[in-house]
């Protein structure tokens, strides 16, 4: 079984807004490749918004609700690229042995 310190921050959160994690060997199992897909979407979203974004803010006939909106959209996909950075991050950190 995965040791505690081995855990994998999971692309979403629960309901009540606390991360979720998944506890596996199986790096092919449904929920690792599930996880997998859901980051792949995640990264893919944010790709696209942030050129919507920088043709919005070239956009001179822009108006106050428009930007408050991609504000709205950055924030999120800039919180699931965290998430999906810190993760992959710590499943790194994990699988490569420490350097003395």
């Amino acid at each position: 079984m995965t040791a505690p310190n081995e855990l994998r921050l999971l692309p979403w959160s629960g309901l009540d807004g606390k991360p979720c994690y998944l506890s596996t060997d199986n790096k092919a199992g449904y929920m690792s490749r599930l996880a997998d897909n859901i980051e792949s979407i995640q990264l893919g979203t944010a790709t696209e918004l942030l050129e919507h974004a920088t043709d919005t803010l070239t956009d001179h006939d822009t108006d106050a609700e428009d930007l408050r909106l991609l504000a709205k959209e950055l924030t999120g996909a800039l919180r699931d690229v965290l998430r999906v950075a810190t993760s992959r991050g710590h499943l790194l950190a994990v699988s490569e042995p420490h350097q003395t």
